[in-house]
């Protein structure tokens, strides 16, 4: 499916609220993209306690309110990640990070993850995994004022099989591995599965993370295949349904991939080995797929360094990593439902933009990569009734750039402006 964005109709002018009364900011914009209400001229937005309160065409008056002027720039929605890994850095040296760095040195590292994606125009992110309950904490942080960052939804440890992609002992010497569980995210059966579940609702988290089948960068043999039975996936829909929780299954090959969708997962992640099959799949049960292109041109460039990785993982990434953007291509032409997603903590956080120009380079509209990074990202949260489109009443999610994103994709990777919760964090 490919469209633009809607022209605006003239009789929804008549349902812009007036401009209220009372302390807050006004903002002059050169022109407005969203997918919703389209593409604007000049457009004045109102902004009072975090909410959008008004939207008029041309530069209104300031009147008692701050006045931000972009009159040269675009503004769009708030920007949404729905992958990324906020206490991961990719190196090197990762494989010995795990021995080497404690909670606090995790913490203080996805602090300022959390300031860089922030400063790249993304307000809302989905953590998919971390280690000692950092991703939880850093949202609490961020939330009370003490860092800066994103809007975080937190799926906390992901979970895995014994030996599993999710597996935090894989590739460890036999005296060290121990016997991971439930805690450490390590289930096997139902009775594992409902206590893994719970105790993340007892660790604060948003949602439920599952790696259904291999990964690329752990060390274990497989990067494809399935690693839980449909029952047990099954039973970690069912049972996060009752604690508000969806579900986020990590998957590369196809077997895994079918089973997580007929068990009812929210999303699936990557994709790589994607067939039609489960592609008509996805479009019956509603799933959302987070294609994570950036991840996979990521590794793809770092099998071919010398040493950069272990071999057991250089194989899988050079085999994987370049699949993921032809998969990407079909899902795409077939109508799959797709949300921005890039795995930053594999690449650079900061950079998460970049996966938009991969995206239209695999033939999505610019305008659809807008929509997957913003009022798909929503839907997907089920947060569209107050973010992903600017909308009187939701919340004051805004960035800017210099040019036209229709016309080039690639200037929201340069953003000038950010604003999160009628908060300004970044101007020109």
């Amino acid at each position: 499916m490919k469209h633009g964005f809607p022209k605006l109709l003239a009789a929804a002018v008549a349902l812009v609220v007036p401009v209220m009364s009372g302390a807050g900011t006004v903002i002059h914009a050169g022109s407005v993209v969203d997918p919703v209400i389209g593409v604007l001229g000049e457009t004045s937005i109102v902004v009072e306690d975090g909410r959008i309160t008004a939207i008029e065409h041309g530069h209104i008056p300031a009147g008692g309110h701050a006045l931000v002027d972009l009159g040269d720039y675009t503004v769009l929605p708030g920007l949404m990640d729905m992958h990324v890994h906020f206490t991961s850095a990719y190196s090197r040296d990762s494989y010995l990070e795990k021995f080497r760095m404690d909670a606090a040195d995790l913490a203080l590292r996805g602090a300022a993850a959390a300031g860089k994606t922030l400063a790249a125009g993304f307000t809302t992110v989905r953590d998919l995994g971390d280690r000692f309950n950092v991703s939880v904490a850093l949202r609490r942080a961020i939330d009370k004022g003490y860092v800066q960052g994103p809007r975080i939804f937190a799926a906390a440890k992901s979970l895995g099989t014994t030996g599993g992609h999710a597996d935090p002992t894989n590739g460890w010497r036999p005296d060290l591995r121990g016997d991971p569980g439930p805690r450490e995210g390590v289930v096997n059966g139902e009775d594992d599965i409902a206590k893994a579940v719970r105790q993340r609702y007892k660790d604060g988290a948003d949602l439920i993370k599952i790696t259904a089948t291999g990964g690329v960068l752990s060390m274990a043999k497989s990067g494809q295949n399935p690693q839980f039975t449909e029952s047990e996936i099954e039973a970690v829909v069912r049972i996060a349904q009752d604690y508000g929780f969806h579900v986020a299954a990590h998957a590369h090959g196809a077997e895994g991939m079918k089973r997580a969708v007929r068990a009812g997962v929210r999303s699936v992640e990557h994709g790589t080995y994607m067939d039609a099959e489960i592609m008509r799949l996805m479009k019956r049960h509603g799933t959302y797929y987070v294609p994570t292109l950036l991840a996979g041109r990521w590794v793809a460039e770092k099998a071919a360094e010398p040493g950069f990785f272990p071999e057991e993982v250089r194989k899988k990434a050079a085999t994987i990593g370049p699949q993921i953007t032809a998969t990407f291509a079909r899902a795409h032409e077939a109508g799959v439902t797709i949300a921005f997603g890039t795995d930053s903590g594999v690449s650079a956080h900061g950079e998460n933009a970049r996966e938009f120009a991969l995206m239209v380079e695999a033939g999505m509209s610019p305008a659809d990569a807008i929509r997957a990074a913003t009022l798909t990202a929503a839907e997907l949260l089920g947060v569209d009734d107050r973010l992903g489109s600017i909308a009187v009443g939701k919340l004051a999610d805004l960035v800017a750039v210099r040019g036209n994103p229709l016309d080039d994709i690639a200037v929201l990777e340069n953003v000038s402006f950010v604003m999160k919760d009628g908060v300004v964090y970044r101007s020109p």
